[in-house]
């Protein structure tokens, strides 16, 4: 009897135990973004991002457990975003879908025969019941208002979506919405092309004034807590190229305002050299007024992005976190009494969180990764976070450690492998960082295929864990799921990347300057080739946009080295790219510039082209032209290369679909099999 129980028992755990951990497990997790707090309660909300299945969810004090308010069931690309609480906090407004490409054209890559348009919404938190108010994006609230974006100007509606109309009119377009504290007058910037103005209009008699307009380009307004004066950046015009170093540029500066009266001073000026060209951070916006009426703004004065203060009548600017690391991430508590941010400060390859009021605190370490900081109005601190086999989620951050509140997936970290951080030194000199994927249990002299990945951008940073972004999210994921079907993956920070500092990012000669990164793709060659358990025969090549260019030069350039590649909407030719981006670029112009930029990309080596790749693309690309992609299969297709293609008509650079993702990645895999294993 023990004999059959036992024989009973066998039988019903062996197949659990056989069942092989796939694509579709490794991409089963609930990617969570948009995290906000409430200013003056105990609320905070999310959006997650189930499989493609987006919805928001919020928590609320004392337990903060979750609960999930919208119920969209589709993977159907519309995204959720733009979220705030209304002053009772009965609701939340949101934004779906995405903004329109220069034609006019919203995302749509369902190819629905009734496309979607970008919309604002409201969520009932008790009921869950959400409404359609109007067209439009950028919703800020002010009181029993709304106000929000359409077409390039503002308007005004009430909360339930009635009574809508447009604000004023202007010339250019409005953008950046910011209420005074009093909520009786709108800042905004007043874009016109090479230059634009920051705008004041007052609710109460509806006029309308610019502040001390310049040639400049104006940005980033933010108000002082009494509302009497604002902030903001001041930025030279200066006409340059993409893809080429900008080590320093004509210094930005900082201008404060009196609202009464127009006057402004400035009260920060860049000095010329290093830190002259201005460094975004990712914040809603890139100036803090804080409570004891100090400017708080990203520098790199000493060649990283640091953070500084400066006190509002002028004076001597003081470095907040120096040091050779780099910030990313950055909030405000609600009194502006402190600042929350992340940085990669004594963990290169991971990001910790930070507080400073008067002096600076770490409130996280050890082996996760940290990014979107937010206090509620309890004074209680969230965030975003992952570690190297678990998918980022939401956290609470308490008396140094982290507490996820949102619930326990069914996810299987233990298939996964934790990378290593590796180095690799350029035929220049230049050190390069990258993630190491080691399979688990290779024999011992087993000897297996390698693909090196390649991150696009390229101001993007590959850490040692699930990244902040849903894109790297994802390609994270599928460097593990390489790992666990036998591959050994390195994952390359090549040179103008993030996070090493600025002469790493705006490194010589990078880009369509030169491509001097390519040295460091043979140094990570070189890497894989010494490696014990590598074939340094089946060595493959696999990236995203700007990885996608790399992985194509790598194939034009060396098919010696690398077997086989697959190219996501690759750039092809840096001159077609980079007049999607500034319409107005005209080669001809420039033949300098314009020969440098074609001899740096894959389309001036195409001859050298012998390996097989496979080309996808979404055909309603806004950052890499879908052309790019036709234009090098035709020229393959001339030299009898042998290529594979998947196209995903009406999709955008960043997939929408989870459903276009899977299928990329498995096809990827699949290609990889066949060209570099059999």
């Amino acid at each position: 009897m023990k004999r059959l129980v036992f024989l009973l028992l066998f039988v019903l755990v062996l197949p659990i135990q056989a069942q092989e951990v796939g694509l579709k497990e490794i991409l089963s997790y609930s990617f969570p973004t948009e995290l906000t707090a409430s200013s003056n309660e105990g609320f905070i909300a999310w959006v997650e991002n189930k499989e493609g299945v987006r919805n928001i969810f919020y928590a609320k004090e004392p337990d903060y457990r979750p609960k999930q308010l919208t119920q969209y069931t589709q993977d159907d690309g519309q995204g959720l975003s733009q979220l705030s609480f209304t002053p009772d906090h009965t609701g939340i407004i949101y934004v779906r879908g995405g903004s329109p490409n220069r034609q006019g054209e919203y995302p749509n890559p369902t190819t629905n025969p009734q496309p979607p348009k970008q919309e604002i919404y409201i969520v009932n938190l008790e009921s869950g019941s959400s409404k359609m108010l109007e067209q439009g994006s950028s919703p800020q609230i002010r009181g029993e208002k709304i106000l929000y974006l359409k077409k390039g100007t503002a308007w005004m509606m009430d909360q339930n979506g009635e009574n809508a109309k447009s604000l004023f009119d202007v010339r250019g377009s409005v953008g950046s919405l910011r209420i005074s504290p009093d909520q009786s007058q709108l800042a905004f910037v007043n874009g016109r092309g090479d230059h634009s103005y920051i705008g004041l209009y007052a609710f109460a008699d509806g006029t309308l004034k610019l502040l001390d307009p310049t040639i400049d380009q104006d940005s980033n307004p933010v108000w002082s807590p009494d509302g009497k004066h604002i902030a903001f950046l001041r930025i030279p015009f200066e006409e340059r190229q993409l893809f080429v170093p900008r080590r320093e540029g004509l210094p930005f500066s900082i201008v404060v305002a009196d609202v009464s009266n127009g006057k402004t001073s400035t009260v920060f000026t860049a000095d010329k050299g290093k830190g002259s060209a201005f460094r975004n951070i990712s914040a809603r916006n890139q100036l803090f007024w804080t409570a004891t009426n100090t400017l708080i703004f990203p520098w790199e004065k000493e060649g990283w992005t640091h953070l500084y203060s400066v006190p509002v009548e002028g004076g001597k600017p003081n470095i907040i976190n120096p040091g050779k690391h780099e910030v990313q991430f950055v909030s405000q508590s609600p009194d502006r009494g402190r600042l929350f941010f992340n940085s990669n400060q004594g963990d290169t390859d991971r990001q910790h969180l930070w507080a400073y009021d008067t002096e600076l605190k770490q409130l996280t370490r050890g082996n996760s990764i940290e990014w979107q900081p937010v206090m509620d109005g309890t004074g209680r601190v969230f965030c975003l976070g992952s570690t190297a086999t678990g998918p980022a989620d939401v956290k609470r951050v308490e008396k140094g450690s982290l507490t996820s509140i949102t619930k326990e997936i069914d996810y299987p970290k233990n298939a996964l492998v934790i990378p290593s951080p590796v180095e690799m030194t350029a035929s220049d000199g230049i050190i390069t960082h990258g993630q190491l994927f080691v399979p688990k249990n290779l024999k011992k002299n087993e000897k297996v295929a390698a693909v090196i990945f390649f991150h696009g951008g390229s101001r993007r940073q590959m850490m040692l864990g699930f990244h902040h972004r849903g894109y790297y999210h994802y390609a994270y994921a599928m460097n593990q799921y390489l790992a666990h079907s036998g591959y050994i993956v390195l994952s390359l920070n090549y040179r103008s990347g993030i996070g090493y500092g600025m002469e790493f990012r705006e490194a010589f000669e990078y880009g369509a300057g030169g491509a001097s990164e390519y040295q460091d793709v043979l140094a990570a060659a070189a890497f894989l080739q010494n490696h014990p358990k590598v074939d340094a025969g089946r060595i493959g090549l696999w990236g995203g946009s700007y990885g996608g260019y790399l992985t194509a030069l790598g194939l034009a350039r060396n098919s010696d080295l690398f077997k086989a590649g697959v190219d996501i909407h690759g750039v092809y030719d840096w001159n077609a790219v980079i007049k999607g981006f500034i319409p107005s670029y005209n080669k001809l112009a420039v033949p300098e510039f314009a020969k440098l930029a074609y001899d740096s990309s894959p389309i001036a080596v195409m001859d050298g082209w012998k390996s097989p790749v496979l080309l996808i693309h979404g055909d309603d690309d806004r950052n890499v032209p879908f052309s790019e992609t036709v234009q090098k299969a035709q020229k393959l297709r001339e030299l009898e290369v042998y290529f594979e293609q998947l196209v995903f008509p009406d999709e955008v650079h960043g997939f929408l679909l989870h459903e276009n993702w899977y299928r990329a990645y498995d096809a990827a895999k699949d290609f990889f099999d066949r060209k570099l294993r059999e």
